[in-house]
C-alpha cells in the first residue's frame, strides 16, 4: 500500500527525459541524450538514475525530511526512489555506499541523511551497506559556482574498504553531480569497476 494516490503520484515532477549519465533534466527534449557536460568531461561513476526533480512537492517533502529529520517525509521519499525505478536495477548493485558528512557536519546537524536513506535501501535490496569517509570539512557547496563545486571536493572521500565490482552510491539530492564524482572516484580506487549513482532528485539547471 503505497502512501499516495494515483493522481498525486502522476502529477509529481518526474525527471524525464534527463541524460542517461547524470541525470540532468532535460525539459522540452523528445528523447534522453547525453548532456554537454557529459560529452566534454564525463563524470567518474557510469549512469545516474535521479527519477524525480528537486522542485514543488518533493523539494517541500526533501526539506522537511533533511532539515527537521522527519521519518514519514523520508519513508515516502525512499519509497518514491524506488517506485521511479526500473525494477531490474534492483538486483544490480552488489553494495551500497552513501555519501558521508564529514563527522564535524554530522554532529552539528544530528542527522545523516543520506545514511539514513541508504541503510533502508541496503536493507531493502538485500545488499550491503559499506561505508565511506570524509577526509575534509569541505565549505558548503550551496553558493558555488560549477567548476568550484568539482574543485572543493576533489580528493574528499576515501573507501577504506575493498569494494565488490557493481556499485550504487547514493544521495538525497544530486545538483551538478560533483559530490557523487567525487565519491565514484574514491570508490574505483577501492575496486569498483561498474558504478551508478542513484539519488531521489535533481535540481533543474535554471535552479543552479
Amino acid at each position: 500500500m503505497y502512501p499516495w494516490c494515483e493522481d498525486c503520484f502522476t502529477s509529481l515532477p518526474w525527471n524525464l527525459p534527463a541524460c542517461p549519465r547524470c541525470a540532468e533534466p532535460q525539459p522540452g527534449q523528445l528523447r534522453a541524450r547525453r548532456c554537454g557536460h557529459c560529452l566534454q568531461s564525463p563524470p567518474a561513476f557510469d549512469r545516474a538514475r535521479v527519477p524525480l526533480r528537486y522542485t514543488e512537492e518533493v523539494a517541500a517533502l526533501m526539506q522537511g525530511f533533511k532539515f527537521h529529520a522527519s521519518p514519514r517525509a523520508g519513508t515516502v521519499l525512499l519509497e518514491l526512489l524506488l517506485a521511479g525505478l526500473p525494477a531490474a536495477s534492483w538486483d544490480w548493485p552488489e553494495a551500497v555506499v552513501a555519501v558521508p558528512l564529514h563527522p564535524r557536519r554530522a554532529r552539528e546537524r544530528g542527522f545523516d541523511q543520506a545514511q539514513w536513506l541508504a541503510r533502508r535501501l541496503a536493507r531493502h535490496l538485500e545488499r550491503p551497506l559499506i561505508p565511506a569517509e570524509r577526509l575534509r570539512n569541505t565549505p558548503s557547496q550551496r553558493d558555488l559556482a560549477r567548476a568550484a563545486r568539482f574543485t572543493n571536493l576533489r580528493r574528499a572521500f576515501r573507501v577504506p574498504s575493498p569494494l565488490p565490482s557493481r556499485v550504487v552510491l547514493l544521495d538525497d539530492v544530486m545538483t551538478t553531480g560533483a559530490t557523487l564524482d567525487a565519491l565514484a572516484t574514491a570508490c574505483r580506487k577501492a575496486g569498483a569497476e561498474e558504478i551508478e549513482a542513484w539519488a531521489i532528485s535533481r535540481t533543474p539547471r535554471d535552479s543552479l
